[in-house]
This record gives structure tokens, C-alpha cells and sequence, in this order.
């Protein structure tokens, strides 16, 4: 469906939303989701006053879905809806289409991984400036020793609690998703590297993963379906729950090391 972009304007409406016209369809942008609507997918738009309805198409005898945006200009909701409507009617394939697999919703607020990451991110943050600040005293002490001990050890006991945080955290967070989790089978979309899974409401959402086969299964936790993970092949999760958990331990075990050292250190004049 080529939609003249240059002649419709953008809808923009309550609280931030936005329905805006591309190459091939809608996009809707809400506060924390998207939902791209392609030309397959849609019935009909509807102008009412302020309000502009997306209605999909939907097989015989099923209601249509609808999406709705409010407070938008009245002036520009008929144009946008008469537009749409006039390129849609020119469609010549089958009416008996389910529309919902032609929206798809992508959240845009922070999954699981996001936050993980942020964490992590601000744990190793914490130790590195730990590391810098002990480093620090123990220069200003004359305890040049430590110093010394601390760049090498201090260094790879950081970089090992990183890693192995993030190996162990991974991999407690799919063995979670596969015994509590609920089980989808994402399809390949058009865009590469993209898929869509049903949510268990009857929407459909994409996310984004390494381009892998027509078909991939992915786990999301009860409470939240746009939280979606792929699961890592076995081995990979093998070698990240045991190396991240030697790494881990090992990232420790150097912190501790470098502690007590510091300690010894400190309390005696002459060093180590």
C-alpha cells in the first residue's frame, strides 16, 4: 500500500501518542509500546471528533480489533482516515483475513536484560572506583606494595566478577523462564533479524535476535509478555553457568585476597 507520506500529517494526541503514516503501513507510538500496522492487516480507519479508531481486518463472523489514539486535530483525523481508507478500498485480496498478525506491538520499556545490565553495569562501577579508591589511600600511605599487588590482581578479579556475574545471572534467568515461564514460537518477520510471537491476549509482539531459523522458541514471564527471551542452546548455557560460576568465585576470591592483604599491610610499617 504506498502511502503518499507528504500529504497526510501526524496525529499527535493525549498523553505523547502518535499515528503517523510510512512506506507500507501505520505506526502507532504509545508511551511504552509501538505498533506498526501493515497494509495487509487493516480494515478501516475511523474519524470521530477527536478520536481516530484503527480497525484490523478480521475473519468472518470474528469482531475486529481496534485501536484507538484521542485528542488529536479533527480536521487532520478526517484527512488522515479518508486517505487511508481511499487506498485501502482499491485492496483486490481475500477479505477473510485475521489482521492482529499484521500489528505487531513492540515494547519499548526496559526487559529484563536491560535492567540486569544497568545493574551489573553499576556493580562493577561500584568496584572498580573501590579498587581506585584503595589503590588511592594506599599510595598516599606509602604503601606502594599494594599498588603494585593491586593492578594485576585487583584488575582481573574485576574483569572475572563482570563476566561471571553476567554468565550466572543469564543463565539462573532461562532456567527461571523454562519452568515458570510461559512457551511461544516466534516466527521469522520480514525485517532481518526480527520476529513476532503471540502474547496470550491474541496480539502479536516482534522483538529483535540474531537471525537464527524460520522459527525460534522464546519464553516470557506470566506477568509481562513483551519481556521475551531466547533460551541459549544447552551448551552455552553449560559453559556460561560453569564458567561464570568459576569466574565469579575466582573475582571473589582476588577481592578477598587483595582485602586482607591491604589489611596486613596497613597494620604493619614496613609493608608487606
Amino acid at each position: 500500500m504506498p502511502i503518499p507520506i507528504a500529504s497526510l500529517p501526524v496525529l499527535v494526541g493525549r498523553d505523547r501518542t502518535a499515528l503517523s503514516a510510512e512506506d507500507g503501513g501505520l505506526v502507532l507510538d504509545l508511551p511504552t509500546e509501538q505498533i506498526t500496522f501493515t497494509a495487509d492487516g487493516l480494515g478501516r480507519i475511523r474519524a470521530e471528533g477527536r478520536t481516530v479508531l484503527i480497525e484490523l481486518r478480521a475473519k468472518a463472523g470474528a469482531t475486529p480489533r481496534v485501536h484507538r489514539i484521542d485528542d488529536v486535530d479533527p480536521d487532520g483525523a478526517v484527512l488522515f482516515a479518508d486517505t487511508i481508507n481511499e487506498l485501502l478500498a482499491n485492496r483486490t485480496d481475500s477479505d477473510d483475513v485475521d489482521g492482529t498478525r499484521f500489528a505487531v506491538i513492540r515494547s519499548l520499556a526496559p526487559t529484563w536484560r536491560d535492567r540486569f545490565r544497568r545493574r551489573l553495569l553499576w556493580g562493577v562501577l561500584g568496584h572498580l572506583l573501590a579498587l581506585i579508591a584503595l589503590a588511592v589511600v594506599a599510595g598516599s600511605l606509602g604503601h606502594w606494595d599494594i599498588v603494585i599487588v593491586e593492578i594485576p590482581v585487583g584488575g582481573i578479579g574485576w574483569l572475572a566478577v563482570g563476566f561471571g556475574a553476567y554468565g550466572v545471572g543469564r543463565s539462573r534467568r532461562e532456567r527461571w523462564l523454562e519452568r515458570h515461564g510461559v512457551e511461544v514460537v516466534a516466527t521469522r518477520a520480514t525485517t532481518r533479524g526480527a520476529y513476532i510471537y503471540p502474547d496470550g491476549t491474541g496480539d502479536y509482539r516482534g522483538f529483535l535476535h540474531s537471525p537464527a531459523g524460520a522459527a525460534i522458541t522464546a519464553y516470557y514471564p506470566p506477568e509481562d509478555p513483551a519481556d521475551v527471551l531466547v533460551p541459549s542452546v544447552p551448551f552455552t548455557r553449560f559453559v556460561n553457568t560453569v564458567a561464570g560460576g568459576f569466574l565469579l568465585l575466582g573475582g571473589f576470591v582476588c577481592t578477598l585476597a587483595l582485602v586482607l592483604l591491604a589489611v596486613v599491610s596497613f597494620s604493619s610499617p614496613d609493608g608487606l
